[in-house]
């Protein structure tokens, strides 16, 4: 392994850090200065007054775009290893204040990386691993001392390379369709159409996680143990979203399909329906986007928009309805959005009523549950790409029957709409 290490510096003042660390290691620590070559068994610290980043395994410095007191080093960093290292990524975040760091873990997690918080009560300051574990993301908690004999642990039973769809079926298909029957059995809520090797990579990092090697002694493990079910379902829907992602796709959506859409509409309240919402960033971005395009028609046409937004887990609808969003939110939103539809608290931001009052959410199953009817908009941006072929051609369909009628929404068209009308993703 090597191993960054990421702090809120002063950046007036030099780092000391690696003089401290290497007090404690056999490992080379060094301050990276530029372009550095990450290699195994070295510490690698940032810099004061810098962001660093990682690139197919090479480190590179920026300089930070936010103000002093806005910045989060720490999840700039986690976003990018996340991206680059995939399943390879451990994100290990200890004593700190605030919540720098959770969003970029999120990301961890979904590319099927490891995710490590100190114990609240042993740190001196709890809130930064505390609002990872409040976030349902830490897979290991533990004091500090502990951590690197459970990361040493978890490693040697985790395979880093990705399984191939057709090998998870043919070596694990009856063990892996005991844990579906056994979730389904808890949960009322039916995997088998999400792809074997995403869900298979998910049941590894659990198995990893209790030290089990092989997957069989693991259904027993979920049976004796329905706690186990939980986490296991929750690993399941981790799903990472963002405030206007593919950002090409929104200008889109705003500057042609909604005006087109609004010019030949017959009455005055459109509804749209976010399938998959996830913790509501895409369901916000829908509504911030309505009212843009509809401030630049002519005076008097007064049209409205109500979103449904809806997701499986209902932890995540849970915190779409707070609609409170981490200060990283500002490299994903222009400025003069954030002045309009947001308003600063302490620790990131709130979406404003007018916003807000936009969108119902609510839980609900886009396989098991009926779909909504006499939409204009249908989004689904997070969901169709876990799911197996033959499970998104069953709910094209069902997309179409929910539209009053079909426009394209950007992207590349799915090519296997009736007639000529088209429907993309």
């Amino acid at each position: 392994m090597a191993f960054g290490i990421i702090q809120h510096l002063d950046p007036t003042r030099k780092g000391l850090m690696p003089e401290l660390l290497q007090r404690g290691t056999l490992m080379k620590v060094v301050q990276v200065k530029g372009r550095t070559l990450v290699r195994p068994d070295c510490v690698y610290v940032i810099p004061p007054n810098k962001d660093m980043s990682i690139l197919h395994g090479v480190l590179h410095l920026f300089e930070p775009l936010e103000k002093r007191g806005q910045r989060l080093p720490v999840d700039f960093f986690l976003r990018s290893l996340a991206f680059d290292q995939q399943q390879k990524a451990i994100g290990v975040v200890l004593s700190g204040v605030g919540s720098d760091g959770t969003p970029g873990l999120r990301e961890i997690k979904e590319k099927s990386g490891l995710v490590v918080a100190q114990e609240p009560s042993t740190a001196k300051f709890d809130s930064m691993p505390r609002s990872v574990i409040d976030a349902g993301l830490a897979d290991i908690v533990a004091p500090a001392d502990e951590l690197p004999g459970r990361i040493m642990a978890y490693l040697q039973r985790v395979p880093y390379e990705a399984i191939p769809e057709t090998s998870v079926d043919s070596v694990t298909r009856g063990a892996l369709e005991k844990i579906l029957i056994l979730l389904r059995q808890r949960t009322c809520h039916d995997f088998s159409f999400y792809k074997k090797s995403t869900l298979y990579r998910r049941i590894e990092r659990r198995m990893g996680i209790h030290q089990i090697d092989r997957i069989a002694s693991y259904v027993r493990f979920l049976n004796e143990s329905p706690q186990e079910l939980d986490l296991l379902f929750m690993e399941f829907l981790i799903g990472v979203t963002g405030f206007f992602r593919d950002p090409q796709v929104w200008q889109v959506l705003r500057d042609k399909t909604l005006p087109a859409l609004l010019a030949s509409h017959p009455t005055r309240l459109l509804r749209a329906w976010v399938a998959g919402c996830s913790t509501g960033e895409e369901a916000y971005s829908l509504a911030i986007v309505f009212r843009e395009a509809i401030e630049k028609l002519p005076p008097g046409k007064n049209f409205k928009l109500q979103i449904f937004a809806t997701d499986l887990n209902r932890d995540a609808i849970d915190k779409a309805r707070r609609c409170v969003y981490p200060e990283k939110i500002r490299a994903d939103v222009t400025p003069e959005q954030l002045r309009r539809y947001f308003t600063k608290e302490e620790g990131g931001y709130r979406v404003r009523a007018e916003i807000r009052e936009m969108v119902i959410f609510s839980p609900h199953s886009l396989i098991m549950d009926p779909p909504f009817t006499k939409l204009d908009i249908v989004s689904c941006r997070n969901l169709l790409i876990y799911l197996l072929p033959e499970m998104q051609k069953k709910l094209f369909p069902r997309f179409h029957y929910s539209l009053r009628l079909l426009m394209e929404f950007g992207g590349n068209s799915c090519g296997k709409c009736p007639g000529s009308a088209r429907l993309s993703w």
